[in-house]
């Protein structure tokens, strides 16, 4: 089955856009990634020092960054789902989307902020991380209580 001419055309300009859009998604993925890298170098630093002295006062501050780089990764994967819908919306000739239009704003109910923070891609990663913190301020405490 053949589609007819023109049915589904997309112009130079909706190329264009697609492209800038598939741009950002890029470097929002880019973005998550290197977060990610810098979890496990601070991470690693904060158990590796926990882990020698068993010290349960470094261990629940190695939670912080965690926590921190959890929710900095979270805004950028929800920028990222953002900005594909709008990429979905630019590809489909029914749906009106202003010329090289970057906004986002039309999208933000359909990808809700908890829905992203626990996401199975975040809470794989920084959820073994914080339990393993986790571990280590228990194992201090254990350490501190009977020593």
């Amino acid at each position: 089955m053949t589609t007819p001419p023109n049915a589904n055309s997309i112009t130079a300009d909706e190329i264009k856009h697609l492209e800038f859009i598939q741009a950002v998604v890029t470097r929002l993925a880019n973005g998550s990634f290197l977060i990610k890298g810098w979890t496990m170098t601070v991470a690693g630093a904060f158990f590796g020092i926990a882990a020698n002295s068993l010290s349960w006062k470094i261990s629940l501050t190695g939670l912080i960054p965690i926590m921190g780089f959890w929710l900095l990764d979270s805004y950028y994967l929800r920028q990222e789902r953002l900005f594909r819908k709008l990429y979905d919306d630019v590809r489909n000739p029914a749906t009106p989307i202003d010329a090289f239009s970057m906004k986002v704003n039309a999208y933000h109910a359909q990808v809700p902020w908890n829905e992203v923070v626990r996401s199975h891609t975040v809470v794989n990663f920084y959820g073994i991380l914080f339990l393993i913190g986790v571990t280590f301020a228990i194992g201090g405490i254990v350490k501190a209580t009977s020593g």
